[in-house]
């Protein structure tokens, strides 16, 4: 049974998946120097959407996140254009769509683990870490199982560039968007007394 809390948290999650996929994720440093500028901005070369996924999880629990990454999914692959290169059937071949069928299990994970445990820093991190390390085995297993059904000599070496491309590149910044959204989901749950 899904109750009332769990839905309005299913449909933020959307909104903060669909958001968080054209929202470029910055850190911002002091400058050391007296200039015109008194923060330095450097972009994490990643998207604040699994961040999104993560908060979801951390917030209204494994049920609240696997509707809204389902619902993610399906808006994705009806051709509304909520991914970060638009939607459609086609995006089934796209090598970055085993990493977003992954939000579904990550949202899972992180969900259980969030509520498993009392409301401490550690244990969301722990949580957060869980659904990120969930959404790139997902990832990568999608990735090995299209390489398998089109295997050729070039394969191995083929297969292992994406995933470098697509887990090692990405994971720094992935990293400090799972401990933003670990900060806010701390913050948040204590606001809210749950």
């Amino acid at each position: 049974m899904i109750h009332l809390n769990e839905l309005l948290w299913a449909f933020i999650g959307l909104l903060l998946t669909i958001g968080g996929t054209f929202l470029e994720a910055f850190i911002a440093s002091p400058m050391w120097s007296f200039q015109d500028h008194l923060l330095s901005l450097h972009s994490l070369g990643v998207t604040y959407q699994i961040g999104g996924v993560l908060l979801v999880g951390c917030m209204g629990g494994k049920k609240a996140g696997v509707l809204s990454q389902i619902g993610y999914l399906i808006m994705g692959l009806t051709w509304f254009p909520v991914f970060s290169q638009g939607g459609g059937l086609g995006y089934l071949k796209e090598p970055s769509f085993g990493y977003l069928l992954g939000f579904i299990p990550g949202a899972w994970i992180c969900g259980v683990l969030a509520f498993r445990f009392p409301p401490r820093l550690e244990f969301l991190a722990l949580s957060c870490l869980g659904g990120l390390v969930s959404i790139h085995l997902t990832g990568i297993l999608y990735l090995s199982l299209t390489e398998l059904f089109s295997w050729t000599p070039e394969s191995s070496q083929q297969l292992l560039n994406t995933i470098i491309q697509y887990s090692l590149f990405p994971l720094p910044g992935q990293l400090v968007v799972a401990c933003a959204a670990t900060v806010i989901a701390y913050l948040l749950r204590h606001l809210m007394f749950y």
